[in-house]
């Protein structure tokens, strides 16, 4: 959920979703018969997981996959199904149930998430079997795609062109909106935060629970207060780690995304020149100016990179979001801006970008007959492609062609000022749902004042992508069920940053011990 789009293939895949994922945050289909009583629905709520060794995938002998089906759509429960891929880290101890778990997003694949990063979260397992999922149009769960039109996307969004001719970029935006409808097959038009709840809640029954164990990030916390609406008297302990908003327009979500990483960026220069190894110096407010005047010098003469493509700067403001989503690779952060300057070096900052692996774009997504899809097969722009559509089905709002050309010069110097480095390479991102259907108004109208037990929010102070204040409102807008923890930390969520949330989010889920409303965790991991 970064800073740029780039047309490099070796950039695409997490640039993309870097590029669109923070702005673009907004939830699904009017929440009608939100239960097992609706007509149809009871052979999904009566279903049970099967659970085997996971096959075809480099996975802990210890996690075990299994699938649930789902209807294609709630309304018609009988028009086609869908099956989600699930994963699960067996309860070490007595089971209390399942804790359900979403990393955020949207578009990841919770079942590769858990297999790669599941350590995080052992503890969990001495009260739960810890089970996360695929949502649908994500992963082995029926992935959505835009084939070769991804590309035509991220140049239409490249650079200064949507300013310079706007109608054009338009243009190109409705046909691929088009060619991402042919490409995704018929889950695209019953995708969504709302579906994906009530999905959760087949989960939830098929998993034995009575009530829903969750602890969500980032957009999991969007998906999580859905579900909170939905189904209030399935709530059971609910942790939401960077709370999304609820309630603001894109346009709106990417400036505070910009004002978000450029804290993040100065903090890190605070930091970087105190120390004599810093590249820019010992001067924070020189340092960022040198910053600033490196990206435009990186756009007017990309340098070579190590593959023979260029890099630049709208390649390094990329690289500095990701690395920005944790204190953790600041040092690595300041060491791969070192080789840059010192010896036009680039792979370090290559490396938050793609992770060093070149992504090709495959053809048509093979995953919707409704069984899940092989793991070779998942399409890969699935996740930029499974963004734009859950972020774009989530949101009402579609101002014409005429509204954005006119408000384009306002909002360019909007993001600017709120950024100098990331401002310009997000204002690209309020264009995405150009072409696509109208998304639903559920979240705005309906996600408030939930009457469930007490869920707790955790935000972080240094957070990039999800403001502090976020998290103020989502819980003023919840009610008195939300509890919050102000973590004083940096990065992006706290509890695997935070020794301090980790704990009292441990504490909540396995015991019920709930802190305090506003009670806080220090910056060094330590109480106040």
């Amino acid at each position: 959920m970064l800073a740029k789009l780039s047309t490099r293939s070796s950039l695409r895949r997490r640039a993309v979703t870097g590029a669109l994922g923070l702005a673009l945050l907004g939830a699904g289909l009017p929440a009608a018969a939100a239960d097992d009583t609706g007509p149809g629905l009871s052979r999904f709520y009566d279903q049970k997981i099967r659970w085997s060794a996971c096959e075809g995938m480099e996975a802990p002998k210890d996690l075990q996959c299994g699938k649930v089906t789902v209807p294609l759509d709630y309304g018609h429960p009988g028009n086609g199904t869908l099956d989600l891929a699930l994963a699960r880290y067996r309860a070490t101890g007595r089971s209390r149930g399942s804790v359900l778990l979403n990393f955020g997003g949207p578009g990841g694949s919770g079942v590769s998430e858990l297999s790669t990063g599941g350590k995080a979260f052992m503890h969990l397992t001495n009260g739960y079997d810890v089970v996360t999922f695929d949502p649908r149009g994500v992963g082995r769960s029926s992935p959505v795609s835009c084939g070769p039109a991804i590309g035509e996307i991220i140049e239409a969004a490249d650079g200064d062109e949507e300013i310079g001719d706007p109608r054009s970029v338009l243009r190109k935006l409705r046909d691929a909106a088009a060619a991402c409808a042919k490409h995704s097959g018929p889950v695209l038009r019953h995708i969504g935060t709302v579906n994906a709840a009530r999905d959760m809640d087949v989960m939830r029954a098929a998993l034995g629970d009575d009530r829903l164990n969750y602890l969500g990030f980032s957009y999991g916390t969007r998906l999580g207060s859905v579900y909170a609406a939905q189904f209030p008297d399935k709530v059971g302990r609910v942790v939401l780690d960077g709370v999304d908003t609820l309630t603001e327009p894109l346009a709106e979500q990417g400036l505070a995304g910009a004002r978000g990483q450029q804290t993040a960026l100065e903090n890190f220069l605070d930091w970087c020149t105190e120390d004599v190894a810093c590249p820019f110096g010992q001067d924070a407010r020189e340092a960022r100016r040198q910053i600033v005047r490196l990206v435009g010098s990186l756009d007017a003469d990309p340098v070579p990179t190590a593959f023979g493509d260029s890099f630049s700067g709208e390649d390094m403001v990329g690289a500095i979001g990701q690395a920005l989503y944790s204190r953790e690779l600041w040092p690595s952060l300041e060491r791969a801006l070192a080789q840059l300057l010192e010896d036009g070096e680039t792979r370090g900052l290559e490396g938050f970008v793609s992770g060093g692996v070149t992504f090709p774009v495959r053809g048509k997504s093979r995953g919707n007959g409704g069984g899940l899809t092989d793991e070779e097969d998942v399409p890969m722009d699935n996740l930029p492609a499974a963004l734009m559509a859950i972020n774009c089905a989530d949101d009402p709002d579609r101002p014409t062609a005429e509204q954005i050309t006119r408000s384009l010069g306002r909002l360019r110097k909007q993001y600017e000022e709120a950024s100098p480095v990331f401002g310009r390479y997000r204002l690209a991102q309020v264009l995405m749902c150009h072409g696509r259907p109208k998304g639903t108004d559920y979240i705005r109208d309906d996600v408030k004042d939930v009457d469930t037990p007490k869920m707790l929010l955790v935000g972080t102070r240094g957070d990039p992508a999800t403001p502090y204040r976020w998290t103020v409102e989502t819980a003023e807008r919840l009610g008195p069920s939300a509890v919050v923890l102000d973590n004083k930390g940096e990065g992006h969520t706290g509890y695997a940053s935070s020794d301090c949330v980790h704990r009292k989010v441990d504490d909540f889920l396995l015991y019920g011990s709930l802190p305090p409303d506003g009670s806080s965790c220090g910056p060094e991991n330590e109480e106040d």
